[in-house]
């Protein structure tokens, strides 16, 4: 990833194996970048939970949220309840955190600003 792009407008990019696991300095340098998300898991996951004033909104956001997850072929796991939904990230198939996971945080933020 380009450092010049912004994180919400970056896309991502296949990642697989650990070789593509952000070390933690990387790590502490992308983290302000998605305000509001917190390291989780030892520091192998992003979360954050988003409130909303009723089921309506909280299922707009899912559906936001799952368009923008299918169009980068990047996942997260959602915890959906009616005024809020929790959302994690995490790339499976590198083992922890990838630039991808701060992409889609950055990118989920902008769902709702």
């Amino acid at each position: 990833m380009n450092d010049l792009i912004p994180l919400a407008q970056a896309h991502c990019l296949p990642r697989k194996g650990r070789e593509h696991q952000l070390s933690q300095a990387r790590i502490r340098e992308l983290l302000p970048e998605v305000a509001g998300w917190d390291l989780v898991e030892d520091g192998h996951a992003l979360a954050r939970t988003f409130h909303f004033p009723d089921y309506h909104r909280t299922i707009a956001f899912v559906n936001a949220l799952a368009w923008m997850a299918n169009r980068e072929d990047h996942h997260p796991d959602l915890g959906v309840h009616y005024d809020r939904c929790a959302v994690r990230y995490s790339t499976h198939d590198v083992g922890g955190l990838s630039e991808n996971d701060f992409i889609c945080a950055a990118r989920t933020n902008a769902l709702v600003e």
